[in-house]
């Protein structure tokens, strides 16, 4: 880990896991400590065709772009 919080993943667990440009790492940590990583499908150009939706006024505060919304304060 760099002084900016950047993780570098090594080439080899990036080539078997088939991690690519533009996928994301979703982070989690549960109650106990334990650390997940989901990788999130994001390649570059996949989507160039497709068209956009509205996903209301909130959308950038509420979901992510893989549709991951996160729980709410009150949970």
């Amino acid at each position: 880990m760099n002084d900016s919080g950047m993780v570098t993943l090594p080439a080899d667990v990036r080539r078997r896991l088939d991690i690519g440009a533009g996928d994301k790492l979703r982070w989690t940590v549960d109650d106990e400590g334990t650390l997940e990583v989901e990788i999130v499908r994001e390649r570059y150009g996949a989507f160039e065709d497709a068209q956009t939706a509205s996903l209301g006024d909130d959308s950038l505060d509420s979901y992510d772009r893989a549709g991951y919304e996160p729980p709410s304060e009150e949970e």
